[in-house]
């Protein structure tokens, strides 16, 4: 990793928790489906470890609907604005992640947009992940090479699978439902592997 230049973060489930969002999709499920919540939850934990979208999963074969994503339950982890401050003194720092449009104003209402030197956001490039062109794009922006680039991100399909393929180094969070996937293939496994935002300390 001495080559590093630039660390790319995802945002949900990696700087953002939305387990509030989770938990409130699944207790309307639950309530409005007349479902046990335990055994939609256990289901969710299940389907997690091949579906990218396992909520949406589990009411589709429960046949419920799922609400609305909450922007207002998201909340950041307590320990993202600290390990954004500390990397940006030795590392630019970016953003790639898919995205509804309002990103930059969502992480300034999160006081880390002043952390932050570029933000690549699916909704604003037309694309997302794990297209290739969304890495390619923010390489390109960032003036800067895979091998010089990190990208950290909690979901294998979509973060660690294609910096991989272009060459960047990959950090994977087990956080949010995709802590119960597992590499399937040679290009899903990380560099490194943490439990939480704050071991990217002891690496970088």
């Amino acid at each position: 990793m001495n080559k590093l230049r630039w660390i790319f973060f995802d945002i949900g489930s990696t700087l953002v928790d939305e387990s509030a969002v989770y938990e409130n999709r699944i207790s309307q499920i639950t309530h409005n489906g007349n479902i046990d919540k335990n055994e939609f939850t256990e289901r969710i934990k299940q389907l997690a470890q091949t579906e990218p979208k396992p909520i949406v999963a589990a009411a589709a074969e429960y046949g419920a609907a799922v609400p609305a994503w909450r922007h207002d339950l998201e909340r950041l982890y307590p320990e993202s604005k600290k390990v954004l401050q500390t990397l940006g003194k030795n590392y630019k720092i970016g953003i790639i992640a898919n995205q509804e449009f309002g990103t930059e104003k969502r992480l300034t209402n999160f006081g880390i947009r002043q952390y932050i030197d570029i933000i690549i956001s699916s909704a604003e490039e037309g694309t997302e992940k794990p297209d290739l062109k969304i890495f390619q794009t923010a390489l390109e922006r960032a003036d800067c090479i895979p091998e010089e680039a990190v990208m950290v991100g909690d979901r294998l399909d979509n973060d660690i699978s294609p910096a991989n393929r272009l060459g960047m180094k990959t950090v994977w969070i087990k956080q949010g439902f995709s802590r119960y996937a597992e590499p399937k293939k040679s290009e899903e496994q990380p560099d490194c592997t943490i439990g939480n935002l704050s071991e990217l300390l002891n690496i970088f």
